[in-house]
């Protein structure tokens, strides 16, 4: 049974990941310094409420393998997240531990059934950019979280990654109300 607090929870979860994919986003692009870590700052948080909600939304189902995943993703995005306020250059290697944590999540989670194939496999991919990433860093390129090709081509991927959980739980949702309505009428 879906109860209210599940709903909101997912909601909740829903929200935190399309803010975080957001901000996230929008801060790759941003050239002003200060608003950069502004929003890389919300897209922080919103990730690490999205995704902790998430984790026990799958602890609770017993998709334990998921749930790990989400908790590996949230230990990530806590090491992307220390360096948001720091320039690029000072962030840079709590970026690439954050990216490398960010792969083995994204690599954990992409390995069920829990979540659509699209999202299975644009997780996989992020996952391997992030990966290249994180040890082109480890190795003195000068890799800056703004870069591209690298890790910038990683990042549309992870969002589309965000949009298949969002889907995933807002489909659960409305597959219970809908239940939930033919029963009563």
């Amino acid at each position: 049974m879906n109860r209210p607090e599940n709903r909101r929870r997912n909601r909740l979860a829903a929200a935190g990941l399309a803010v975080g994919a957001i901000c996230g986003m929008a801060g790759s692009f941003v050239d002003h310094e200060v608003l950069r870590h502004i929003l890389w700052m919300i897209d922080g948080v919103s990730i690490i409420v999205g995704v902790a909600l998430l984790a026990v939304e799958h602890f609770r189902a017993g998709n334990d393998t998921v749930a790990a995943g989400f908790l590996v993703f949230l230990a990530g995005q806590a090491l992307v997240l220390s360096g948001a306020a720091a320039s690029l250059e000072a962030g840079n290697a709590g970026f690439a531990g954050g990216i490398a944590v960010w792969a083995a999540a994204l690599l954990m989670i992409s390995s069920t059934t829990t979540f659509p194939w699209w999202s299975r496999v644009t997780g996989a991919v992020a996952a391997a950019l992030f990966i290249v990433s994180a040890v082109q860093i480890g190795r003195g390129v000068p890799i800056a979280a703004t870069s591209a090709p690298l890790p910038s081509a990683g990042y549309p991927f992870l969002v589309l990654t965000f949009a298949g959980w969002i889907r995933t739980l807002l489909a659960g949702e409305r597959a219970v109300t809908s239940a939930a309505t033919g029963a009563a009428a």
